[in-house]
């Protein structure tokens, strides 16, 4: 960005993270319980149609249940088989995409990889992930950085 003949660095944040608050998750079962965690947790935008992510997260969490490690290829067949069973588009499930996705949701600390192989973080409950790893961790670590700003201003 130029301002007056001069340049000015881009603001890249270090970290970054959305939280939306929801209705409490009485009477959402399966694929759209997940898409308001993915909504809550900034995955998904409002409105966004292009919801691959929701079908890539799903199908994580039913492999956790038998602690079963996907590769990506895997993971590609279930979330065409989630999208046909919901009638939905086949948008977002090209290689490249999903690639992507799963970089985001390893990002978030939710679920990490191994020889090639996705899993829900060690297998892990998905509310332990997010007290241990993203509250108590990532989040603490953003909030503590914002309040050294507002104690710079004093």
């Amino acid at each position: 960005m130029k301002m007056a003949g001069k340049t000015i660095a881009k603001d890249t944040p270090l970290a970054e993270i959305t939280l939306r608050r929801y209705e409490r998750p009485t009477n959402l079962k399966d694929r759209e319980l997940v898409r308001k965690l993915c909504l809550s947790v900034g995955l998904l935008q409002p409105g966004d149609s292009r919801d691959v992510i929701v079908d890539i997260l799903h199908v994580l969490v039913d492999g956790k249940k038998e602690k079963k490690e996907l590769s990506s290829e895997d993971i590609i067949k279930l979330v065409v088989e989630e999208r046909k069973k919901h009638k939905l588009s086949l948008l977002g499930i090209a290689p490249s995409n999903i690639r992507r996705q799963l970089k985001r949701l390893k990002d978030l600390f939710l679920i990490e990889s191994t020889a090639n192989k996705y899993r829900i973080a060690e297998f892990e409950d998905l509310n332990m992930i997010f007290e241990e790893k993203i509250e108590k961790f990532y989040l603490k670590s953003i909030v503590d950085r914002v309040k050294d700003y507002f104690e710079a201003l004093k």
